[in-house]
């Protein structure tokens, strides 16, 4: 026997829980049964609105009273439904007891068959993932994402100007500006996010194989469609009007797609965040009592970075795979499903643990550059490029007639590295013209960055 107490399982809920504690208003059981409960009062007042089934329309004090209780869900409610679940072996037949009690405390008896009727669970599941993944997407993981944005843009404007050496191939190549790389990453993320806003959250409320046959049955006179569909839009959520018994899930492999790829371009940023600190490109800043090394203690390891990374690929397993599994149900439904939203939460978790991980990283880095300068200052070769280029446009204008311009500078150029003087005494002796001969003389490493600057002003 273990003389450990019970301990999570997963560190989200143990080690890691302060950074996605917010989450777990949403993307766990009790959030979800919250929203059951939420959908299961709305269905109500949707249907006594209308007076249907010979119903009336309850007193603002008795609608009020009854919202108040479902939004005010907790842990009395938490604690009454695992009594029901443990009677009923069914999670949203318990929502539906734990509903009519509190329509029997209201007062409200005459209308309890109203709790669920015309409903299969899906019905309920459905829309309550729809609200608590939008809840959790919209108040806790896009705020995240729009918080690395806004300090990757602040340090793309601060380093707008900054010369740096590109590598391509992870060799010095044309130089560009810190600024603009980091430009490049929040445009990206930018687009993804513009994706993410833009999805639709699906919802179905048709019964148990989305014929609204219960519906017709119990009032054939009702148009059960539009019913359904003002339901399911006063929500809040978009009406899937064509279902089997399940909503089909494809909103939220769309969702979860898009959230694998934003998840793909952060580890993009932290790999070469990382690469950038291990060259000196980028100093670290001690934080107070940390300890980089339990051996080598001058070290400040990159270890924001390295757990973003971590994280990120955890992320995209689970909500890659949820995206593959929740688009196929056998004929009109089968479970597997119910299993796999489960761990909707897991995915989000590890993302925004990764989240607050590069947000606290980029916090603590500031550009070396002194180290970024003379790295370009001892790479002149760079400026091979603009040489060779210059001269095939004096070849064109009839100002020069080098032969095999980009030969001549890659044997001048290739694998060797040569300083200002060198490069400058190939152009000096160059059958060009004296204003484009004077150009590339005047020109340096630094200089040699294009339009880069600007570049950052486009996000």
């Amino acid at each position: 026997m273990s003389l450990l107490p019970p301990q999570p399982i997963s560190p989200l809920d143990g080690r890691y829980r302060k950074p996605v504690n917010e989450l777990g208003d949403y993307l766990s059981e009790a959030g979800l049964n919250r929203a059951r409960v939420h959908i299961e009062v709305e269905w109500i007042a949707h249907l006594t609105k209308r007076s249907m089934f010979g119903s009336k329309p309850l007193s603002d004090a008795q609608l009020t009273e009854l919202r108040d209780w479902a939004a005010n869900f907790g842990e009395t409610e938490i604690a009454r439904l695992a009594e029901i679940e443990a009677t009923t072996q069914h999670d949203v037949k318990a929502v539906e007891y734990l509903v009519r009690e509190q329509l029997t405390r209201q007062g409200l008896d005459s209308i309890a068959e109203l709790t669920h009727i015309c409903c299969t669970s899906e019905d309920i599941n459905n829309l309550s993932y729809a609200l608590t993944v939008k809840n959790a997407v919209e108040k806790v993981w896009r705020p995240k994402l729009a918080a690395v944005i806004t300090e990757l843009t602040s340090q793309a404007q601060k380093y707008q100007d900054l010369a740096m050496m590109s590598r391509t191939h992870g060799q010095p190549a044309t130089p560009t500006t810190l600024g603009k790389e980091l430009a490049v990453f929040v445009h990206r993320l930018q687009r993804q996010l513009r994706q993410i806003d833009a999805i639709e959250y699906l919802g179905k409320f048709s019964g148990a194989t989305g014929t609204f046959a219960a519906h017709i049955s119990a009032d054939p006179q009702a148009n059960w469609q539009k019913i359904g569909q003002s339901f399911v839009e006063s929500l809040g959520l978009t009406f899937n009007p064509l279902t089997t018994q399940i909503e089909s899930h494809d909103w939220q492999a769309e969702l979860y797609d898009r959230v694998v790829h934003a998840n793909r371009i952060l580890h993009n940023l932290a790999t070469d965040i990382w690469s950038y600190i291990s060259i000196g490109y980028f100093r670290q800043i001690p934080v107070a009592g940390a300890t980089g090394s339990s051996t080598m203690p001058h070290k400040v390891n990159p270890i924001r970075f390295e757990n973003a990374e971590a994280n990120l690929e955890l992320s995209n397993a689970v909500l890659g795979s949820l995206a593959e599994t929740l688009v196929t149900s056998r004929w009109q439904r089968d479970l597997t499903d119910s299993s796999a939203q489960r761990n909707i939460g897991v995915g989000f978790g590890h993302s925004v643990l990764a989240l607050d991980n590069v947000l606290r990283g980029l916090n603590q880095i500031d550009a070396a550059a002194d180290t970024i300068a003379a790295d370009l200052d001892a790479n002149w070769e760079v400026l091979a490029e603009a040489i060779q280029t210059v001269i095939r446009a004096e070849v064109t204008a009839g100002r020069s007639e080098i032969t095999d311009p980009y030969a001549a500078l890659k044997e001048l150029t290739r694998g060797r590295r040569i300083g200002q003087a060198e490069l400058q005494e190939f152009v000096s002796g160059l059958d060009i013209g004296e204003e484009a001969k004077e150009r590339l003389l005047q020109l340096t490493p630094a200089a040699y960055t294009g339009i880069a600057s600007t570049l950052v002003d486009l996000i």
